[in-house]
């Protein structure tokens, strides 16, 4: 098989990066998987000497050698789109956990072709570094995330680590927390909804509450955070965290529709009026934590992710309204934005 030598020389934005990543960096290289891969298999030098380990870092001045094979991509019907931003905060060779932003849709669908999460996976990863449980046109997908909704979600490289995941989901073991903010007073600090939910059959868009025979279990637990207390035009607002057991197909704004409290924002099932919707034009549901246990390595995987700017400017507006916060509050609002405002 043809190979290449790619030389690339370690500049000062590069001083101090991992190995494997800095080769992801240069020009026709692939992956930063497929790099570590190179750096195993003795394909890498720096200065001259055998590189022995992906994490070694590079210095200012180093001269990178990697010797690469020319491979035909494999065949699939994703085409990969290199410019749409991965925020990525966890990587290794099995699995990635990344902060989707708002407006993004997972996989292919009518009307979105080439401009989806799975698109930039595949640009990332190449189509054969990623796990196909889920079908060719969602590969890498674990979990989906709503389109307008933003947080933190996990992709697998390898069709093992996918279903290990899926298990860990099924399991209700992969421990996915999100935080709202929904129109009226929830009086109760916490509490769970349990209902069935299906295709709603008046409009083929929504899901709906149901207890059909074909309708999913869907069970969504709560914590209060903080209360506003009403205004003028409106009857006030609450923040909360949302605990999901399952994972149906937009299972938190049914559920909370359900009891009385839609999402602030949401264009599907909550209230129309802007003004309600303290001027938002998405739903206000950020998938802020997230918390399992690596399939391969078995380290705990941890992470937090903070409010973006746009659902923190809707909480600033109504801070001179707040009724104070509740002891979950105080403990999980500082993780969702600093003290100062900034984020």
């Amino acid at each position: 098989m043809p190979a290449r030598v790619v030389n690339l020389l370690v500049g000062p934005d590069a001083d101090g990066m991992r190995l494997d990543a800095f080769l992801a960096t240069g020009e026709g290289m692939p992956s930063r998987s497929a790099c570590a891969k190179l750096v195993e298999e003795g394909s890498v030098t720096i200065n001259g000497t055998l590189a022995t380990s992906k994490s070694e870092k590079v210095l200012l001045g180093d001269r990178v050698s990697a010797t690469v094979e020319e491979q035909e991509a494999p065949a699939g019907p994703i085409v990969p789109n290199p410019y749409i931003p991965l925020d990525i905060r966890f990587e290794d060779d099995h699995l990635i956990v990344l902060s989707k932003q708002a407006g993004l849709v997972c996989h292919p669908s009518p009307g979105h072709v080439d401009d989806t999460l799975a698109n930039a996976l595949v640009a990332h990863c190449g189509y054969a570094h990623l796990g196909m449980l889920q079908g060719e046109e969602r590969p890498g997908i674990v979990h989906r995330l709503d389109m307008d909704t933003t947080g933190l979600m996990v992709a697998a490289k390898d069709d093992e680590t996918q279903r290990a995941l899926q298990d860990l989901i099924r399991l209700r073991v992969l421990d996915r927390r999100y935080v709202t903010l929904v129109h009226g007073p929830i009086a109760h600090d916490e509490g769970t909804i349990e209902t069935g939910i299906a295709r709603s059959s008046r409009d083929r868009l929504r899901m709906a509450v149901s207890s059909a025979p074909g309708a999913r279990e869907a069970i969504t637990t709560f914590r209060v955070l903080e209360r506003f207390e009403a205004g003028r035009r409106d009857e006030g607002y609450t923040l909360i965290e949302c605990h999901l057991y399952t994972g149906r197909t937009h299972q938190i704004r049914v559920h909370l529709r359900h009891v009385g409290h839609p999402l602030v924002g949401d264009q599907l099932y909550g209230r129309g009026d802007a003004r309600l919707n303290l001027g938002l034009a998405r739903q206000f549901l950020h998938s802020w934590h997230i918390r399992f246990d690596h399939p391969v390595s078995g380290e705990t995987i941890e992470l937090a992710d903070r409010l973006p700017d746009d659902l923190l400017s809707v909480l600033e507006s109504l801070a001179d309204r707040s009724m104070g916060r509740t002891a979950a509050g105080e403990k999980i609002c500082p993780a969702l934005w600093p003290a100062d405002g900034t984020n």
